[in-house]
């Protein structure tokens, strides 16, 4: 009973191992490819369970999601024949497995090497064909997209879908750099004058103007007092005759008296007149 009961066992062991062999699961995040003696015999699996015969039939899988490629940084020179340093990066994936196996061999490193070497050579043209300006701000987007269109055309001899290309970051060699920024802050500070030149323009003609408008208030309020002025010396004037013709005897007496204050009111003053003068006519005759 041992006995039997071990050969039941071996048995199921032997039995699960050939069906173990005999079966492979494809995923969703998978591709797949089986052989027969080294042949390939199908590439289209959906995801599921399938068989092999063991030993004759062997299978090889890839991954089907979008994976990431890290260019490194390449050397490029502009229509100036003038350096740039670009760093991108490339979104791809596996979309024909059969495909990719025959020109790859399978392997992501000789696929990821060769999709490299098609992009620099169409961003070599790309970038050759731009200046520096436009490499580094102006039509970036523009070149890479362009670069993505016609490098994604040749990848797709690989198997290989190119989802989408993007510069991670653009540089300058260290002596183009220099230059480049003392450039910019020159024209800078060109621009920086020429801004001040404008505004101590503009604050000429303002000061100007306000001065204008100054001396034209002044010259106005001026006329206006001088009117108002002479209007009142005018009515004092009619005033004082009114008076005077109403007691010219008083009226002179008024005067005179007003010209003793303002004559002698200091204390410290001193005239000579002769004593006859009208001045002291009042002096004289009191009454």
């Amino acid at each position: 009973m041992t006995s039997n009961l071990r050969f039941g066992f071996i048995l199921l062991a032997v039995v699960g191992v050939i069906v173990w062999m005999s079966t492979f699961i494809v995923h969703e995040r998978q591709l797949a490819i089986k052989f027969k003696l080294g042949e390939i015999v199908q590439a289209d699996y959906t995801p599921g369970i399938y068989f092999q015969i063991p030993i004759i039939n062997n299978v090889r899988k890839f991954d089907s999601r979008i994976l990431t490629m890290d260019t490194p940084s390449e050397r490029f020179l502009t229509v100036e024949k003038k350096n740039v340093i670009v760093n991108s990066f490339a979104k791809w994936r596996i979309v024909d497995p059969k495909l990719f196996y025959t020109s790859t061999g399978g392997d992501e490193r000789r696929a990821i090497a060769r999709m490299a070497a098609i992009i620099n050579d169409e961003l070599k043209g790309k970038i050759a064909s731009k200046t520096m300006r436009e490499v580094i701000s102006g039509e970036r987007a523009t070149i890479m997209q362009e670069v993505t269109d016609k490098a994604a055309v040749k990848i797709e001899d690989l198997g290989i879908a190119l989802i989408d290309l993007r510069v991670k970051k653009v540089e300058l060699p260290d002596n183009v750099s220099i230059n480049v920024y003392r450039r910019m802050a020159t024209e800078r500070q060109t621009v920086a004058k020429e801004f001040r030149s404008r505004g101590e323009e503009q604050a000429k003609q303002i000061r100007a103007n306000a001065d204008r408008q100054r001396e034209e208030i002044l010259a106005e309020a001026y006329r206006k007092a001088e009117q108002i002025r002479g209007e009142g010396d005018a009515e004092a004037a009619r005033t004082y005759a009114d008076s005077y013709n109403q007691d010219p005897e008083f009226y002179s007496f008024y005067r005179s008296l007003r010209a003793y204050e303002q004559s002698f009111g200091n204390g410290e003053d001193m005239i000579l007149l002769s004593p006859d003068s009208d001045f002291f006519k009042f002096f004289k005759d009191s009454e």
